[in-house]
């Protein structure tokens, strides 16, 4: 369990830094790094673990469905994550729940970008702090955790639906996540700025 939340921490942390690297800095070395660590740890994740899998997939599928994957060090850790499935495989998932999740991460991704949202305060903060997503891993870690209370009635009705639901504790990982995702927009420039100074130093 500790494993799997330091995981999907330094996942969301290296993935915003790649991002903003790309985005904002036009940084592709740093930014291919910051993406290399997120992948490593969100592939070990998605290999091991089924809910993972399924988060992390969904999230892939968004961006690329939302037209985010825009340049080339979004496409060279693209390219890393489907070769670590490629080549490790992953747990069996559930359809359903895969494309629930990728329908909350793409109208999360284009809810952000939405400039006829931005003066509406309340769904601009939603849409900027990609709840859609949220609410979703939070409504399928709560139906997986009365699958384990009632394993009979839940189990037959989420087979008949041909869906996994997630364990209880997904949705603790996935704040973790998002938490260090949302703490590396907060402090990059302040890494960045770091990141250059050391740089200077060591040139």
């Amino acid at each position: 369990m500790l494993l799997e939340a330091i995981l999907y921490a330094l996942s969301g942390f290296f993935m915003k830094f790649s991002d903003d690297a790309l985005d904002m800095e036009n940084n592709t070395l740093l930014g291919v790094m910051g993406g290399i660590i997120c992948v490593a740890g969100i592939g070990y994740l998605a290999v091991n673990f089924t809910d993972a899998a399924t988060i992390f997939l969904a999230i892939l599928l968004g961006t690329l469905f939302s037209g985010k994957v825009d340049k080339v060090g979004h496409l060279v850790t693209l390219i890393i994550f489907l070769a670590i499935l490629a080549v490790f495989g992953i747990p069996e998932i559930g359809l359903i729940a895969l494309v629930i999740c990728t329908i909350a991460a793409w109208l999360d991704e284009v809810g952000n970008d939405r400039e006829s949202l931005k003066g509406v305060k309340i769904v601009e903060t939603f849409f900027n702090y990609r709840c859609t997503m949220k609410i979703t891993v939070l409504v399928l870690s709560i139906l997986g955790g009365l699958q384990m209370i009632y394993p009979q009635s839940m189990g037959m009705n989420s087979q008949l639906l041909g869906m996994n639901l997630f364990q209880p504790v997904t949705f603790i990982y996935f704040i973790l996540f998002d938490l260090a995702y949302e703490m590396a927009g907060l402090k990059f420039n302040r890494i960045y700025d770091g990141i250059k100074s050391i740089y200077r130093v060591m040139s």
